[in-house]
């Protein structure tokens, strides 16, 4: 039987159609092979550099051990290290309570008695300490302001110098003074006054007049050697004196509280201009 030329017309019309479709389907997977490669073409060396990041910062991390080493140690192992690090802790504490139980029982030693005794007694000399007792106390005081505005003598006359306060000091000290302050401040053995201007300066304080001196010791003691200085006596003629009359007083204590010296014990030292340092201590 003879095919018609209309049916070999649709037929191969028909396979024209089958082979664009397929054509078409074959370039639409090669763009979706396309586009998938260069996706994965770009997230797999991100992943690698990801993973290697990881890895580096867990290696700085662990300092060369094991991040989970717990994880992977069974039981037993755990309960034998911490029956260790027990044991440890335990042999330590029982140190420490031989060195608490010996040092307690030094405590009671003649040995440490002495020792404390003799610190207090060194505390009390150096001045660290607080004093109290029956004292004595000396006022200082700048002329009265009329004396120095009328200004008829020199005003170094009318004004109290440093050598006047150290002039008094010793007095005190002569007459058995056991401690002593000025200004409230204890004196101690690297006590310094020095006279900037019209102020006193006392362990880098200024402090103007009245000038206040107080001891603990005998007071009738310290009042013969004040009378006795030649210095003090000096100082009296400018007090007595009606065109200077320099301020003095003098109050007697039963019972007088000086606090100790709560400053700087280190000592510096003075050197020439010029000269290295040696080391240490800085210039006054």
């Amino acid at each position: 039987m003879t095919e018609s030329p209309r049916n070999r017309r649709s037929a191969l019309l028909s396979r024209e159609s089958w082979a664009a479709r397929i054509a078409l389907a074959r370039r639409a997977r090669s763009r979706t092979y396309r586009d998938r490669g260069l996706l994965w073409r770009v997230l797999g060396p991100a992943v690698f550099l990801l993973a290697g990041a990881l890895f580096v910062t867990s290696g700085v991390s662990s300092d060369g051990t094991d991040l989970r080493a717990g994880r992977y140690g069974d039981l037993s192992t755990v309960v034998a290290q911490a029956t260790e690090e027990a044991d440890q802790l335990r042999e330590r504490r029982s140190e420490l309570e031989e060195e608490v139980d010996e040092l307690s029982t030094q405590l009671a030693d003649t040995r440490v008695s002495k020792e404390q005794d003799r610190a207090d007694e060194l505390g009390a000399a150096a001045g660290i300490t607080p004093a109290k007792g029956p004292g004595l106390t000396v006022e200082l005081d700048d002329a009265p302001a009329d004396k120095i505005e009328a200004a008829d003598v020199k005003p170094s006359y009318l004004v109290v110098h440093q050598q006047d306060i150290q002039a008094v000091v010793n007095a005190m000290w002569a007459g058995g003074a056991e401690a002593m302050t000025i200004q409230g401040q204890r004196v101690i053995s690297t006590t310094g006054i020095k006279c900037v201007g019209n102020t006193v300066v006392l362990h880098g304080i200024p402090y103007s007049p009245p000038y206040v001196i107080t001891a603990v010791g005998d007071p009738a003691s310290m009042l013969t050697s004040i009378n006795e200085s030649p210095y003090i006596d000096i100082y009296m003629d400018y007090v007595e004196d009606e065109r200077y009359q320099l301020g003095w007083d003098v109050l007697l204590h039963d019972e007088v509280k000086l606090p100790g010296y709560d400053g700087s014990l280190d000592l510096d030292h003075a050197r020439p201009a010029g000269q290295e340092a040696s080391g240490g201590n800085d210039d006054v």
